[in-house]
C-alpha cells in the first residue's frame, strides 16, 4: 500500500550532516516524508553539493543579496511554495528568522540543537556543558518558535559526559545521537504522530520502554 508523504525541505548552511541522515532515512518505502527540496543561504555550502550528487532538488538563496532579513525569507517563501513544501526541517541552518517567518511555518518546521533544551541554548553547547559540569547532556528536535532554539520538544537523546572529554570528543557523541534522533523526529511529525498541545508535544506512538541512563555508571 503506498502511503502519504509529507513533501519536505532541509534548510542548511554548511555540511548538512543532519541533513544526509533525513535522506538517508527517508529512502525507505515506507517513511512518511519526501524531500522534495535542499536548500541553503550560502551559495558554497558543502551540503548543497551532496544533495546535488544525490539527485535531490536543490535551492540556494544567498543572504547577503537581501537588504533585510524579510527580504530573504521573501525569496525562500517564494522557493518553498514552487516546491510545495509542507514541512521545512533545519539542519545546521545558520539564519535567525523573523516572528512573522515563523510563525508562518507554525507547527511546521522543526529544528535539532546539540543540548537537552532548555538547557545551553545557543552557541558552543558543549564547552558550555564541560565548563557547567553537567553529567548527561545530549541533542533535543523541537518546533521552532520565535526565541532561538525555543519550542515545543519533540524527541530527546541523552548523551554521557565522560571523564577527559574535551568539546570536540564530547560533540562527536552527541552529532552520533543527532543522526539517529532526527530522523525519528522527522518520522513522528510527518505521520501526524506527534502534535503539538498548547506548547507541548503529545506522542500518539507507542515507544518502547528503556531503562535510565546514569552518569557515571552504577
Amino acid at each position: 500500500m503506498t502511503i502519504k508523504k509529507t513533501r519536505t525541505a532541509i534548510l542548511v548552511s554548511g555540511r548538512g550532516s543532519n541533513m544526509q541522515a533525513l535522506v538517508e532515512a527517508a529512502r525507505a518505502v515506507d517513511y512518511p516524508a519526501e524531500i522534495v527540496l535542499v536548500a541553503s543561504n550560502r551559495p558554497d555550502a558543502a551540503g548543497l553539493e551532496w544533495a546535488r550528487s544525490q539527485g535531490l532538488p536543490t535551492a540556494s538563496i544567498d543572504h547577503t543579496r537581501h537588504a533585510t532579513r524579510e527580504a530573504f525569507e521573501a525569496s525562500l517563501q517564494q522557493t518553498l511554495d514552487a516546491a510545495n513544501v509542507e514541512l521545512v526541517a533545519l539542519a545546521g541552518f545558520m539564519r535567525l528568522m523573523t516572528p512573522a517567518f515563523v510563525e508562518s511555518w507554525r507547527n511546521r518546521m522543526i529544528n535539532i540543537h546539540p543540548s537537552l533544551l532548555p538547557s545551553f541554548k545557543g552557541l558552543h553547547t558543549h564547552e558550555r556543558a564541560l565548563a557547567a559540569g553537567v553529567k548527561i547532556t545530549g541533542c533535543t528536535v523541537h518546533f521552532v518558535r520565535a526565541e532561538m532554539d525555543d519550542g515545543p520538544i519533540i524527541a530527546q537523546a541523552a548523551v554521557p559526559v565522560l571523564g577527559g572529554d574535551t568539546p570536540a570528543l564530547l560533540a562527536e557523541r552527541v552529532l552520533a545521537a543527532e543522526h539517529r534522533i532526527y530522523p525519528v523526529a522527522l518520522r513522528l511529525v510527518a505521520a501526524g504522530l506527534a502534535r503539538c498541545e498548547g506548547e507541548k508535544v503529545s506522542v500518539s506512538h507507542d515507544l518502547k520502554a528503556s531503562l535510565p541512563l546514569y552518569s557515571p555508571n552504577l
